[in-house]
């Protein structure tokens, strides 16, 4: 992977990163997923960042579309998918929940968030 692949969204990311702690310095952790989720779409709308919440994510097997969607918790600038979750720790399983959501979209970047550490956890996955 050269260094313009790897730095894809890099402003972008920060803002959704800065967002991100910013309900993580406020609400902690040990909340349900959804309430980070629904306090997250409050800051997206107060920093003016563009975003789609649950969006349905179309799965397709030998060219024919499945019945069953995938759900990302938002997209972001169209291009980012944010996962969210709210466990002690990320665990591969989690990591590789986004990839389908990226492989499935053809989309190149995700951003893995969990509230449900002492401090915010984030990782930066690129396809």
């Amino acid at each position: 992977m050269n260094n313009s692949e790897e730095y894809i969204y890099k402003n972008e990311c920060y803002e959704i990163i800065g967002c991100c702690m910013s309900v993580h310095s406020e609400l902690g952790a040990g909340f349900l997923e959804a309430i980070y989720q629904e306090a997250l779409e409050f800051e997206f709308n107060r920093e003016a960042l563009p975003f789609e919440k649950e969006v349905g994510i179309e799965v397709s097997y030998r060219g024919e579309k499945l019945n069953k969607n995938y759900f990302a918790d938002f997209i972001c600038y169209g291009e980012i998918i944010i996962e969210l979750k709210a466990v002690k720790t990320l665990e591969d399983s989690h990591y590789a929940q986004l990839l389908n959501y990226l492989k499935a979209t053809e989309k190149k970047i995700g951003l893995l968030i969990n509230f449900g550490a002492k401090s915010l956890q984030y990782k930066r996955v690129i396809m």
